[in-house]
């Protein structure tokens, strides 16, 4: 399966790999990060009334 035709949380997942290693980050401090964003995006699901993804 070609990249462009991944689901769209697949797309991001790689992109979002992409950026920290080019970036060197570590693991240690990406896995931190990333707890961080899920618990942000946790709460503004919380907030929003069901929609459709996009």
């Amino acid at each position: 399966m070609a990249l462009e035709q991944a689901p769209p949380e697949v797309q991001l997942a790689v992109d979002l790999i992409y950026l920290l290693e080019c970036n060197e980050i570590s693991p240690a401090i990406a896995l931190a990060a990333l707890e961080i964003v899920k618990h942000d995006f946790q709460g503004k699901l919380k907030k929003q009334p069901r929609q459709s993804e996009e």
